[in-house]
């Protein structure tokens, strides 16, 4: 039984900056990457940023040197530092992480989410 929990979301003005963690538990099997992606009000779920097993990131051109993935190996953890935020940045964040069984078999497990509002 996997089971992921984002924290961290809130409200916070434009500028201003917010860090979301996401704990996981439960076996996922050969962990190939991990992150974050967002849906907007009335917008589908986009990929923000990710790190995969070997330490390189992803961003989404909107984030890139505002945001910054990282992965606290020691513990089921990954985290979302967000800084100058933007009202254009307010959505529900996911944490996602992606596994595999068997390669070319991807499995992605999924939170319920934590919302992020950005105030004007």
């Amino acid at each position: 039984q996997v089971q992921l929990v984002e924290s961290g979301g809130g409200l916070v003005q434009a500028g201003g900056s917010l860090e979301l963690a996401c704990e996981f538990s439960g076996n996922i099997p050969n962990i190939v990457a991990m992150g974050w992606y967002r849906q907007a009000p009335g917008g589908q779920r986009e990929p923000v940023a990710t790190v995969s097993s070997g330490g390189g990131t992803d961003y989404a051109d909107s984030v890139k040197g505002r945001f910054t993935v990282s992965r606290g190996y020691a513990r089921n953890l990954v985290y979302l530092q967000m800084n100058s935020l933007k009202p254009e940045d307010t959505a529900l964040y996911y944490c996602n992480v992606r596994g595999y069984t068997n390669p070319g078999i991807w499995d992605d497990y999924w939170g319920q989410g934590t919302q992020v509002t950005v105030s004007s």
